[in-house]
């Protein structure tokens, strides 16, 4: 814990004078003149995150040619240097947590251009065309939409031929994901390749069309979609299938760790600093890695006991893995649960929140083609998906954790409202891995002040998620800093979660294959933690838990210093919300 508090305060030293209030003057306007003219230009390029793109349907999928990567690194460059042209001591309380945020979001996305990210537009689970699927789940409201969808059907092997030029050029340097990684991907583009048109994930608009269409016009529309699947879309698949089997993973680079990729140890570090926000070294968070999941282990021995457990932990590990009263019988089932779950919260929710979203979220199964690959659930504005594929992998014992960090009061809470924050840049809204896997983390331990785990094995399963969070500490930087083998890793998990083979499987081919993500999570849980112990000490009988809660939701998605210097404001104004009295 010391390492991190003092990483934050180092950190938070160097870009955050103070939160006291400064006049707006010229550097207020020079900075806004910045960033929304670059923000302009983003729009432009469509490099908005995919999974909070809320835009209507485009008529042209992005160009990610090296012409217009090229192009990306200069203006961020121009962009960078303008920015440290600012004193942040100039800028106004408001305009300084936007300074802060949005140069460390530029920074980072000037790395992935130096470091070449766009040549490798996949890991162990997404890529480019399994994100290109998610196109056919947006809303279609109008003939328009549907238009602009058929021509996007239609640019398909423009935009594969790209990504394909882009990937070669990685291969040539040793700079794709490590081959053992990419076992089996080609299974979410044959689901394509063997399918007829009608029957691809592309056809799934056409299915059930808004009935402001006249007839006539929704048969002509269907036909086009169909003819630009036939022989557009599938075809663009059968090419990338091709260079998949044939030249891309045949040549992948065998090799696991990040630090060894073209200039590696210097990548590694962009990663941990783009995902932590910290300026912590791989061997500083190992060891934190480590000191936390002794920590763990104990509490996991203290719930052993609580059960009555006769063996050690890799026995009681083996016993919940194994014992079919802890895992749902149809995927009905999962979903039902993982829906009470989230019903529970509902009536904590005053208890610990003053501020609630205006929206609310839907329990959505992961779809069949992507549910092999994909994590256990993944939640947001509007949605929880549950992955219900292979049951015997989804333990009930770890559903309310899970559900508490991907739903409410995690990510399908927290995000809404950020959203609904009024008056802030658009910049703002992109989301900060340290900030939103750490609130969602958080969210889990809350679970326990709230009553929401009813039995020690639930608790257990809580413990679990905390674990594998802290074992990735340890396991991401043991790939990619310390030579770890792909088996040393499954296996630390397996020995210190309650994640079945197949998460751990899974989970361990994302951490290989995307370096430093990992590390944001329990980080950020601490970071949060940290924050509100100071809290609660320095404000005694004032701290209320509601008003420090909505402190940390409404600052939205920040760098985890940025996050510390607002509670410091928290603390100095009496720990009060950060709404006004209505």
């Amino acid at each position: 814990m010391k390492q991190i508090v003092a990483a934050l305060a180092i950190a938070a030293a160097f870009s955050s004078p103070s939160f006291a209030a400064a006049k707006p003057g010229s550097a207020d306007a020079r900075f806004t003149a910045i960033h929304k003219a670059e923000w302009k230009w983003r729009l432009q390029q469509r490099l908005e995150d995919d999974e909070d793109d809320v835009r209507g349907v485009e008529s042209r999928l992005p160009n990610v040619s090296l012409a217009v990567q090229m192009e990306r690194q200069k203006k961020w460059e121009e962009t960078l240097r303008q920015l440290e042209s600012i004193k942040p001591e100039q800028l106004s309380n408001r305009e300084r947590i936007n300074y802060q945020v949005y140069r460390a979001q530029v920074a980072a996305l000037l790395d992935n251009q130096r470091f070449r990210e766009y040549e490798k537009p996949l890991n162990a689970d997404s890529s480019f065309w399994g994100n290109l699927a998610g196109e056919a789940r947006k809303s279609f409201r109008t003939a328009e939409d549907y238009r602009n969808y058929v021509a996007q059907l239609n640019d398909v092997p423009r935009y594969f031929g790209e990504e394909i030029t882009n990937m070669r050029a990685g291969l040539a340097r040793g700079f794709t994901p490590p081959k053992i990684t990419l076992e089996g991907r080609d299974k979410s583009i044959t689901s394509v390749t063997e399918a007829r048109p009608e029957d691809v994930v592309f056809f799934k608009p056409f299915k059930d069309m808004p009935n402001v269409i006249p007839a006539a016009e929704q048969e002509a529309l269907k036909a086009e979609g169909l003819k630009a699947i036939r022989e557009k879309v599938i075809p663009a698949h059968a090419v990338l299938l091709k260079f998949m089997r044939e030249e891309y993973v045949p040549k992948a680079k065998e090799a696991l760790d990040a630090e060894s990729y073209p200039d590696g140890k210097a990548y590694y570090q962009s990663k941990i600093v783009e995902f932590t926000t910290t300026n912590l070294s791989a061997e500083q968070i190992h060891q934190i890695g480590l000191d936390e999941m002794a920590k763990i282990r104990a509490e996991m021995q203290e719930v052993m006991k609580q059960v009555g457990f006769k063996g050690d932990l890799p026995a009681f590990l083996q016993f919940l893995r194994t014992d079919p009263r802890f895992y749902a019988k149809t995927p009905e089932e999962l979903l039902m649960r993982a829906a009470w779950v989230a019903k529970k919260f509902d009536g904590k929710v005053a208890d610990y929140f003053g501020r609630l979203p205006r929206s609310r979220f839907a329990i959505i199964p992961v779809a069949p083609e992507v549910a092999p690959f994909y994590t256990s659930g993944r939640g947001g504005p509007g949605g929880y998906w549950v992955n219900t594929y292979n049951l015997p992998a989804r333990p009930l014992y770890s559903l309310p954790a899970l559900t508490l960090h991907e739903s409410a009061p995690g990510h399908a809470f927290q995000m809404p409202i950020a959203l609904e924050q009024k008056g802030r840049p658009p910049f703002r809204n992109a989301y900060i891995s340290a900030y939103g896997e750490g609130w969602a983390l958080y969210s889990e331990r809350l679970g326990t002040e709230m009553g929401i785990y009813e039995t020690p094995y639930e608790v257990f399963g809580m413990l679990s998620y905390q674990a594998w969070r802290a074992s990735r500490l340890v396991v991401d930087t043991g790939v990619h800093a310390k030579g770890w083998t792909r088996e040393q890793a499954q296996k630390y998990l397996m020995e210190n979660t309650a994640l079945s083979s197949h998460e751990v499987m899974t989970e361990v081919d994302r951490y290989i294959s995307w370096p430093g993500q990992a590390l944001s999570y329990y980080l950020g849980e601490m970071a949060i933690f940290e924050a509100r112990k100071k809290a609660e000490q320095a404000l005694g009988a004032r701290f209320d838990i509601r008003a420090f809660h909505d402190t940390i939701l409404e600052l939205g998605s920040v760098p985890l210093p940025v996050l510390q210097a607002r509670i410091d404001d928290f603390i100095a104004g009496g720990g009060k919300s950060p709404y006004p009295k209505e």
